[in-house]
């Protein structure tokens, strides 16, 4: 802001620097002397931080990243030749002549319009046999090109039930993609662009994951609400996390904004490198609250290599169902860690059932390396080449001893794990002692004893054991008589055992629980 200070005896006067060049004339015309003092505010600047900046990561991988646009082909829900109308249950010739309805239909044309001996409108499209695809929008994603040759990477959810796909690439160009192969395990899908398309694709790899680190930045790229080109950051919160939606699930955690549409979108280390591909969120509203799943890329990687090989992804598979190793199973079996996998039940003809794995096995090693859980041996295994050779670590009757496997192939979508229980119910319907200070009565069957009581007081009751269960086994011996039950207690007791391993049989499969044996 300029000033001017204009001097006469007694008198100091102040003007605006907006009236400068008008005072200045007066005062050489009146002879007044002046003084002019200049003095200019500036605009704000302030040094910036050494912040880290995302841009030159996000110019890099933006022309790798795709929306995906997903069409299925409708169905009517009548799907023949001949339109059919149904109102309240009754069909158009049962209604009476006055009825509304059919008087619509004699002045504006009626269902003979549509069906009879004139066959359907073709306003309406053949919807009769040898038609073509209904074809509608019903889904749509975001994905990233995995190779110069136009293979892209996508979530599974996104192109399930799909008939065609279409990716809209950052500079709006639209290309027709197919379907190479998919992945339900682990909800990964592989597309590529039309053949006819002979262009090089700017595309990105994946990174080695270990080396992520919790709170490491990340940067978010998709198509959230229809968004393409969205990029948003943050940073790794946490890693193997569990989410429950499969038996592979080691999700990392990310607090960059993830919404709808960002599925099958990469999210980037800063040095544009695939960490994980963005498949789910935890939001009670729907919308981002900065907690966000992505596959990680040690899991994709390979999924992504069989399916553009070969449209399919081979596993390994022991055919076992197992459940987590409690601190009161541990106790129960003599086992020091609370680790491992607990066989609920071998699968009839599976590789572990021909091996000799038996109903209350505990594996606790593959070749060595110790098994922490049943979704660790269940991802292990998967890994596994069928048809390779292994040696799983068993703890039975009290005692160590290494089983060889030769490991199966696992059908395509035949079971939800590759050893495995999806969710195993943490001790409960487990069994019990026929004797009152258990809290139990039982009646002896041919395939064990099904519990008749339960006092809801005891240890029984609060781990879940119920009326109807049925006991098969105490510590791995079947049992049939509330005798042989006690007979076993006993015998646990002098090994000094605290608790007893219940093998418990109802509705809904089998299941152990181990409960706390009196010492009497």
């Amino acid at each position: 802001m300029s000033k001017i200070s204009a001097f006469r005896p007694g008198l100091k006067t102040v003007f605006r620097a907006s009236t400068v060049a008008g005072l200045a004339a007066v005062m050489l015309a009146t002879g007044i002397p002046a003084r002019v003092t200049e003095s200019f505010a500036e605009a704000v600047s302030v040094q910036a931080p050494q912040v880290a900046s995302f841009a030159d990561v996000v110019q890099a991988v933006s022309p790798a990243v795709v929306s995906v646009r997903v069409q299925s082909d409708i169905k009517p829900a009548n799907d023949e030749s001949n339109f059919s109308f149904n109102f309240g249950g009754r069909g158009f010739d049962e209604l009476p002549d006055d009825h509304p309805l059919k008087r619509f239909f004699r002045e504006f044309g009626g269902p003979d319009q549509f069906h009879g001996d004139r066959g359907p409108d073709r306003r309406f499209g053949d919807r009769g046999p040898g038609r073509k695809p209904h074809l509608r929008p019903t889904a749509q994603g975001s994905g990233f090109f995995i190779s110069e040759d136009g293979y892209i990477v996508t979530n599974n959810h996104v192109v399930n039930d799909g008939s065609a796909f279409t990716v809209v690439m950052n500079d709006g160009t639209e290309l027709d993609a197919k379907l190479v192969g998919k992945d339900s395990r682990t909800d990964l899908a592989v597309l590529k662009v039309d053949e006819k398309d002979k262009r090089k694709f700017t595309y990105v790899s994946f990174a080695d994951d270990s080396q992520i680190r919790v709170g490491d930045w990340v940067v978010a790229v998709g198509n959230p609400f229809g968004l393409g080109g969205t990029v948003t950051a943050g940073i790794i919160s946490a890693r193997g996390r569990d989410i429950g939606s499969g038996p592979y699930d080691d999700y990392l955690q990310v607090d960059a904004a993830v919404n709808r549409g960002n599925s099958g979108g990469p999210t980037f280390n800063l040095n544009g490198q695939v960490v994980g591909i963005n498949t789910a969120i935890f939001s009670p509203s729907g919308g981002n609250v900065g907690i966000a799943f992505a596959i990680p890329a040690s899991v994709a990687k390979g999924v992504v290599a069989d399916l553009m090989k070969d449209g399919k992804v081979d596993r390994g598979w022991l055919g076992v169902q197992i459940q987590p190793v409690s601190r009161d199973i541990a106790d129960s079996l003599g086992l020091a860690d609370a680790a491992g996998a607990l066989v609920v039940e071998p699968q009839a003809d599976s590789p572990g059932a021909k091996a000799g794995i038996k109903k209350g096995d505990v594996i606790t090693a593959l070749d060595g390396d110790p098994i922490k859980d049943p979704r660790d041996l269940a991802r292990r295994v998967a890994d596994i080449a069928p048809g390779k050779k292994v040696d799983l670590s068993v703890w039975r009757d009290g005692k160590a001893q290494t089983i060889p496997v030769e490991i199966g192939t696992l059908a395509g979508e035949q079971i939800q794990a590759a050893t495995s229980t999806d969710q195993a119910a943490p001790e409960q319907e487990s069994s019990e002692q026929a004797l009152a200070d258990l809290g139990i009565s039982v009646t002896p069957g041919d395939d064990g004893l099904t519990v008749t009581t339960v006092d809801p007081d005891s240890d029984a009751s609060d781990r879940g054991l119920k009326e109807g269960d049925r006991i098969t086994s105490v510590n791995n011996q079947v049992v049939k008589s509330a005798d042989e039950v006690i007979k076993v207690i006993e015998g646990a007791r002098k090994d000094g055992r605290s608790k007893a391993l219940f093998q418990i049989e109802t509705k809904d499969g089998s299941r152990f629980l181990a409960l706390p044996i009196d010492q009497g």
